[in-house]
């Protein structure tokens, strides 16, 4: 079972810190601020499934901010190849590594806006809203 951290903030001072699914997050809908993934969403069996949760869970305004590993090359200008990149990686258990634009064009599929990228090499922080 994959797991996030999630905090929800209502007031500065309080805050709760829940442990959960990353594919089953158990707050209603549209009532999170905010979800911070550490270096945590090439670790997900599923980061399609994963950020639409992430976006059914956040407020409108409400933020994601995630870091994670990219992965650059030939696949990402070939589509094919990026999806039989990935089902190889799925089936076979092992970590997957997206593309910037493949990023970028996830959280838009799951409705997120503004998407930003920060990148040091391999390693980046995206960030992406819901919309008001």
């Amino acid at each position: 079972m994959f797991q996030l951290f999630i905090t929800q903030i209502s007031v500065v001072r309080n805050f709760i810190l829940v442990r959960a699914d990353i594919a089953r997050l158990p707050f209603v809908t549209s009532s999170v601020d905010a979800v911070h993934a550490g270096a945590a969403l090439h670790c997900w069996p599923s980061p399609s499934a994963a950020v639409a949760e992430i976006s059914r869970v956040l407020r409108p305004g409400g933020v994601f901010v995630a870091t994670t590993y990219i992965l650059d090359g030939p696949f990402t200008f070939v589509p094919f190849l990026s999806t039989v990149r990935q089902n190889i990686r799925q089936a076979s258990g092992s970590y997957i590594f997206l593309s910037e634009r493949e990023l970028e064009d996830l959280c838009r599929a799951c409705g997120l806006v503004g998407f930003k990228c920060i990148r040091n090499g391999p390693f980046v922080m995206i960030s992406a809203a819901k919309p008001e």
